[in-house]
C-alpha cells in the first residue's frame, strides 16, 4: 500500500499554526515580562513607603519614576490639593515644571488636565493638548513652551474626595493605549497610599511628641515639688531647681531668676551664666526701662525678644542688653513674671545663643514654674513667721 505524502496544503497550513503558536508565545512572553516589571515597581514603591514612612516627595519620586517608565511617557508629575491649588510634591523626567517641587503651582480649574481630573474626579486623556486650547486655555503655554502633546491624568481618590492627581506627559501625538490608563490608575492609588501613610506617621509622631514633652514637663513639677517639700523655708534650691528644669526643657542655653524690689533686681539663681557677664548684671543698679526685665516691670507681662540684636533695646544701647550679646553671644530672650496679689515680685529669664522662638507650650510652662516660685516664697514666709511666733 503507497504511503502518504503531505500536500503543499498542508505543509503552508502546519507553517501558519506554527507561526500562530510563536506569536502567542512572544505575546505570552511579553505579558509576564510587563507583570514582572510591574510587581519589581511595586516591591519597590512598597519598599521604599516602609523604609521612608515620614518622606513623602521620596516614595512619590519613585512612583512617579516607575509610572513614566511603565507608561512610556516622557515625564510623569504627582499634585496634591492644597487651598485652591495643587502642590507639586514628584516630577520625575525631561519635561520642566513651572515652578519648584513643594509649592502649589497647579491650578485647580478644568482647563488644567491635573486640575479637570481633580475636579471632575475621573480620568483625563487629551490627545493632543496643543489643538485643544479652546478646552484647556489656561494650558496653552505650556504646552507649546514646553512642547506637550499627549496628557494623561488621574485624581488620587480618598474614597469620595480627590486629594492630588498624578498625569503622564509625551512630546509626540501618540494615545495612552488602555493598559497604559488602568496602570496609571494603579500608581495613583500607590500614591493615595503613600500620602495617607505619611499623614498618619506625622500624626502619630505629633502626638507622640505631645506626650513626650507632656510627661516632661509632669517630670520637671514633681521634681520641683519634691524639692519645695524636702527644702521648707529655703528658697535657694528651689529656685536652682525650677530654673534648670525651665532651661532645659525651653531648650535654652542660660538662665536667671530676680527678686524684685520696685525697679531694682535682686539675682537669686543662674544658671550658666559667665562670671563677667553675671558681674555686670550685680553691679547695674536700677534696671534700664528698654531692657526685657524692665518691661516687664512696667507691664507685668511676659515678654518674648525673638532676636535682641534687632530689637529696640539694643538699638538704643542697652548696656545690660549689649553685655548680654557681647559677652554671653545671647540672641532670644524670654522674660516671665512672677506676680503676687498683683505686685511684681520677680521674673524667671531664659536665654537662647540662636534665633529661635520659644514656643507657646514652652512659654506656658515656665509660667507655672512662675507660679510655683510666688508660691515657694509666700510659703517660705509663712513658715519663717510661725518659726518666730514659736521662738
Amino acid at each position: 500500500m503507497p504511503s502518504e505524502v503531505p500536500t503543499a496544503g498542508a505543509d503552508r497550513h502546519l507553517g501558519r499554526v506554527v507561526d500562530e503558536l510563536k506569536r502567542e508565545l512572544e505575546a505570552k512572553s511579553r505579558e509576564l515580562a510587563e507583570a514582572h516589571e510591574q510587581q519589581a515597581a511595586t516591591a519597590g514603591i512598597l519598599a521604599a513607603i516602609s523604609s521612608s514612612p515620614g518622606d513623602l516627595r521620596r516614595v512619590c519620586v519613585e512612583i512617579a519614576a516607575n509610572a513614566a517608565r511603565l507608561c512610556d511617557a516622557d515625564d510623569a508629575i504627582i499634585g496634591q490639593v492644597d487651598g485652591d491649588a495643587a502642590r507639586l510634591i514628584a516630577h520625575h523626567g525631561p519635561i520642566p515644571t513651572t515652578a519648584p517641587v513643594g509649592e502649589p503651582t497647579l491650578p485647580l480649574t478644568r482647563g488644567v488636565a491635573t486640575g479637570r481630573a481633580i475636579l471632575d474626579r475621573q480620568t483625563v486623556h487629551v490627545a493632543d493638548l496643543q489643538s485643544e486650547m479652546e478646552e484647556y486655555p489656561q494650558s496653552q503655554d505650556l504646552a507649546f513652551r514646553l512642547g506637550v502633546r499627549t496628557v494623561l491624568a488621574h485624581p488620587l481618590m480618598r474614597g469620595d474626595v480627590a486629594i492630588g492627581a498624578i498625569a503622564i506627559r509625551r512630546t509626540e501625538v501618540r494615545a495612552f493605549t488602555e493598559k497604559q490608563i488602568a496602570l496609571l490608575k494603579v500608581f495613583a492609588d500607590q500614591a493615595v497610599i503613600a500620602i495617607e501613610n505619611t499623614r498618619l506617621f506625622e500624626e502619630v509622631q505629633a502626638r507622640t511628641c505631645e506626650l513626650s514633652e507632656s510627661l516632661e514637663q509632669q517630670t520637671a513639677s514633681s521634681e520641683v515639688l519634691q524639692v519645695i517639700s524636702s527644702s521648707p523655708g529655703e528658697l535657694r534650691p528651689v529656685f536652682d531647681a525650677m530654673l534648670a528644669n525651665a532651661t532645659r526643657i525651653c531648650e535654652a542655653n542660660f538662665g536667671l531668676l530676680t527678686r524684685l524690689h520696685g525697679d531694682v533686681a535682686e539675682v537669686v539663681a543662674t544658671l550658666g551664666l559667665p562670671p563677667e557677664l553675671l558681674a555686670v548684671w550685680q553691679g547695674s543698679g536700677r534696671v534700664p526701662q528698654q531692657s526685657g526685665l524692665g518691661r516687664v516691670i512696667e507691664t507685668k507681662q511676659t515678654v518674648h525678644i525673638i532676636d535682641v540684636t534687632t530689637d529696640q533695646g539694643y538699638a538704643e544701647d542697652d548696656p545690660l542688653r549689649a553685655a548680654a550679646v557681647e559677652l554671653g553671644g545671647f540672641r532670644t530672650l524670654l522674660v516671665v513674671p512672677m506676680v503676687k496679689d498683683e505686685e511684681l515680685i520677680g521674673a524667671f529669664s531664659i536665654f537662647r545663643q540662636e534665633v529661635r522662638a520659644f514656643t507657646d507650650k514652652q512659654i506656658e510652662l515656665v509660667a507655672n514654674f512662675a507660679k510655683q516660685a510666688v508660691i515657694a516664697i509666700e510659703n517660705a514666709r509663712l513658715l519663717n513667721e510661725l518659726r518666730e511666733s514659736l521662738q
